[in-house]
């Protein structure tokens, strides 16, 4: 087992639990800025831990702008006294009001969103122009995950126009997610992010011989920041928008050991039964560990090799020939394979810094609405 996964005193986590490491989510936010080149290019996501306490270190670490993608994520970060919210997630129905409640209750912090499609625009215009506010808009680029987004070219241009010229909005830029760019290398990564920024850099001339001012340009996930970090490098437009790497989880840290993150978020699980002399069953059922990906969800840090046999709300079955040493009531720790939609399972996290569980920190906006 990891010595700095140790903890002295564990009768205090209900199982199945989340503990997090307070020193290795320190390291892990160094790690950031020593990759980002500084906090001024970082806009981190927060929707791998949706947690206040989380956005107060990384506030007190320099870093002043973030991205979310809930209405529940931007009213918490704002919460916490930060300058620049993005929400991500293009505003439709009772969200678009919502917003206008979040711009005026937080006067303080500069709230935008992005758009891919005229009518959200539109429709967007409409609310904002009625609630007497205005909020800058990023247009949504598509480059390769089809998930959503406009691709570059005349209509992305004419929607970008558009956002410049309805009451209630402003352009804010670019925002161009790459989700699908998860290139084994980092080379064959860095090749895909590089050709298809090509046409990012060619829009944004475009852009610019129109008249057309794009203010920043707000690039990528956890798997292409070292990239996109390059690029800021020597184009000061762009933002680096990492989120997982915060925690960082087994997905990640098994596909991309490179970029030297820690996991910093680990779930702590009892043996409930062992009726077979090859078998035995934990409480970390599917309610507490994100069913994403459909085959390997967690790995047992003490049991690398064990198989997941079977998983159902509160049970996970495993197969290992060591399980003839655990009883009921013994202990191992999981690494999820995606962190970030198991923070939202858990109502809080235990956290532990000197080998000690020091304080329980609540999962705040895994809730779809708090306050707004």
């Amino acid at each position: 087992m990891d010595p700095r996964y140790q903890i002295a005193d564990t009768r205090g986590i209900i199982s199945p639990g989340l503990v997090l490491f307070k020193e290795l989510i320190e390291s892990n936010l160094r790690r950031m800025l020593v990759i980002a080149g500084g906090p001024d290019r970082l806009r981190p996501h927060v929707k791998t831990h949706k947690m206040r306490e989380m956005v107060a270190m990384q506030i007190a670490a320099g870093i002043t702008k973030f991205k979310c993608a809930t209405i529940a994520e931007a009213e918490m970060v704002a919460s916490c006294n930060a300058r620049d919210v993005l929400i991500a997630y293009q505003m439709v129905g009772p969200n678009q009001e919502r917003l206008a409640r979040l711009v005026r209750r937080f006067p303080a912090t500069e709230f935008s969103v992005i758009v891919d499609h005229p009518a959200a625009a539109w429709s967007l215009s409409d609310v904002l122009a009625a609630a007497g506010v205005r909020v800058p808009v990023f247009v949504d680029i598509d480059v390769g995950q089809h998930r959503t987004g406009i691709p570059v070219g005349d209509a992305a241009t004419a929607l970008y126009e558009l956002v410049g010229q309805l009451p209630g909005l402003r352009p804010g830029g670019l925002h161009v997610y790459d989700g699908h760019n998860h290139q084994e290398t980092p080379a064959e990564r860095e090749a895909a992010v590089r050709s298809q920024f090509e046409d990012v850099t060619n829009f944004h001339r475009e852009l610019d011989r129109r008249g057309l001012q794009v203010p920043r340009m707000v690039c990528g996930g956890t798997p292409t920041f070292p990239i996109y970090a390059k690029i800021a490098a020597t184009n000061p437009l762009v933002e680096c928008s990492p989120g997982t790497c915060t925690l960082h989880d087994n997905g990640y840290g098994s596909r991309f050991p490179e970029m030297g993150f820690d996991r910093a978020a680990l779930l702590l699980t009892r043996v409930v039964s062992r009726n077979a002399p090859d078998r035995m069953c934990l409480d970390l059922g599917y309610k507490a560990v994100a069913s994403d990906p459909k085959g390997d969800r967690l790995v047992l840090l003490e049991l690398p090799g064990a198989k997941l046999v079977l998983q159902n709300e509160e049970h996970l079955l495993v197969e290992t020939t060591e399980a003839a040493r655990f009883n009921p009531g013994d202990e191992l720790f999981a690494c999820p394979t995606h962190i970030c939609p198991t923070c939202a399972l858990h109502k809080e996290a235990y956290v532990v810094e000197g080998g000690r569980v020091v304080a329980r920190w609540h999962v705040a906006a895994r809730d779809r609405w708090l306050e707004v």
